[in-house]
């Protein structure tokens, strides 16, 4: 009998139909992958990529500005455990829109048939009161957990030298362990593990045969190094051949994303996600540790694999991650992108804020076939544009237009549009808190778009969002008031 961490929903228990082949059965005692070759010398520091800022962009050149949604909440955990170590930022580890959506916001449900909403709001910019602040929401379609489909899960576990440290193999068991109490019979999971070579520990194990799973997890050790691109290809053969039609296709790959073995460029690994991402099967990524983070690695290919980028400093993340937001991994749409079609008449420039990395082409936005990312049953994504109004403010401007192009699962091509006047007015406590977000990572990145914003500004704006009345249902677990103690501790740092 399972010990459970968390209080559990009734689960339901239903069939599914895969073909998996004959499971694996592991030895007794630790596992681990044999004898390891020398590890190479350990990367100097953290990897991150710098992609810059988005530049205001005049409307009479260029009305439309289009981006793919992200659903990443990394990067704000990545600035935390950097903070809560006494290390600088860099400003290429701040990603402004992983900041914005690390966290939930009071977004309205979707209405069929639809799997998405789409809300807004306009107020004046609080760090340049000549400007508004244009906030974007959508929110995944909400499912109860005991109609989501059934998993397929491939957890592609990192046990390489660099992983032996209780933040990071330890945390990872440990959040493996709790995601596998809340599965059901009809979920299937599979273990693969890589350093100086590939294992293949389980495979198809139905979701409530909790002991086959927790034994092979609590066995694994680390050593030896990294072989991350033969375990790709692994894991994408066993989710494939224990595919579950119209389930929850994914690879979950734990790492510190040290690849320094067999397929190790990015450019070759993101292929390989490209790849095989025309067969259904997602590709979700959990970082761990500092010192040899490659962030930059792991964000691309959990973008190109359709999936989330999550980082773990904490056992609290761990639980946010695989008990409390777990409904991340549960996509109810994907190929998700907005545009938004300035008015020239009434906008003289407008900038987005963030995003940089998932800026498209109109062409591309158009493209039913462009990959765009996925949102998770109940999953709230927030986008802020700083736009310059070229007149004042009023309701019968039609300031704006935004277009959301996305598929369901059985990927039908679903849009729906939404005009955006000039009602401009002070911001709501959720609006100041996302741009409380925004503002920080400006200070952050040294940003010469971040006007008058100051840690007071910041920290006002965060206060205002924490106190607001619908902090209870979205943020049932306390993280606004644990990111107003963050600040406090940068704020304590900086002096």
């Amino acid at each position: 009998m399972k010990k459970l961490l968390l209080p559990l929903l009734l689960l339901a228990i239903g069939a599914a139909t895969v073909a998996c082949s004959e499971h694996y059965a592991p030895g007794e005692g630790d596992y681990n992958n044999g004898t390891y070759p020398t590890p190479p010398p350990a990367p100097s520091g953290n990897q991150f990529a710098d992609y810059g800022e988005n530049p205001f962009i005049e409307t009479a050149t260029q009305p439309k500005s289009s981006f793919s949604v992200d659903a990443d909440g990394a990067s704000y955990a990545t600035i935390r455990a950097l903070i809560n170590n006494g290390q600088d930022v860099p400003k290429e580890a701040v990603r402004i829109e992983e900041m914005l959506n690390y966290f939930n916001f009071d977004y309205p449900d979707a209405v069929e048939p639809h799997k998405l909403s789409f809300s807004h709001e306009l107020a004046y910019c609080p760090w340049d009161g000549e400007h508004l602040l244009l906030r974007l929401g959508l929110k995944g379609q909400e499912i109860a957990v005991e109609n989501w489909a059934p998993a397929n899960y491939v957890f592609l576990i990192d046990v390489s030298g660099s992983m032996n440290s209780a933040t990071k193999l330890g945390l990872l068991k440990r959040g493996l362990l709790l995601l596998t109490e809340q599965l059901r019979p009809e979920d299937r999971v599979s273990i693969v593990t890589y350093s100086g070579r590939v294992d293949v520990l389980l495979e198809g194990e139905a979701g409530d045969n909790y002991d086959a799973i927790s034994k092979a997890i609590e066995r694994l050790k680390a050593g030896g190094v990294t072989n991350g691109g033969d375990a790709l290809n692994t894991a994408y053969r066993i989710a494939k051949s224990c595919y579950i039609e119209g389930g929850n296709n994914r690879i979950i790959v734990g790492t510190d994303g040290d690849f320094n073995m067999g397929v190790t460029s990015q450019e070759s690994l993101v292929e390989i996600v490209k790849r095989e991402l025309e067969n259904g099967i997602y590709l979700s990524v959990l970082g761990f540790g500092l010192g040899n983070l490659n962030d930059s690695m792991m964000e691309q290919l959990a973008a190109n694999g359709n999936g989330v980028y999550d980082y773990i400093d904490s056992e609290e993340q761990m639980i946010k991650v695989f008990a409390q937001e777990r409904n991340r991994m549960q996509a109810v749409t994907k190929d998700a992108k907005v545009q938004v079609e300035f008015n020239p008449e009434y906008v003289l420039s407008y900038r987005l804020i963030g995003y940089e990395n998932r800026v498209m082409s109109t062409e591309d936005f158009e493209n039913d076939e462009t990959d765009a990312g996925e949102i998770g049953t109940g999953q709230t994504i927030t986008a802020l544009y700083e736009v310059v109004p070229l007149v004042g403010t009023s309701p019968d401007m039609k300031l704006a237009s935004c277009t959301v192009n996305y598929k369901d699962l059985d990927e039908n091509n679903l849009t729906f549009q939404h005009d955006i006047d000039g009602s401009a007015d002070f911001a709501s406590p959720e609006l100041k808190w996302a741009a409380s977000l925004a503002a920080w990572g400006m200070i952050m990145r040294e940003s010469p778009y971040a006007g008058t914003a100051d840690i007071a500004l910041v920290k006002s704006l965060a206060e205002a969002g924490a106190a607001s009345a619908s902090v209870a249902k979205v943020d049932p677990y306390g993280w606004r008031k644990a990111h107003l103690e963050l600040l406090d501790k940068w704020i304590a740092a900086e002096k």
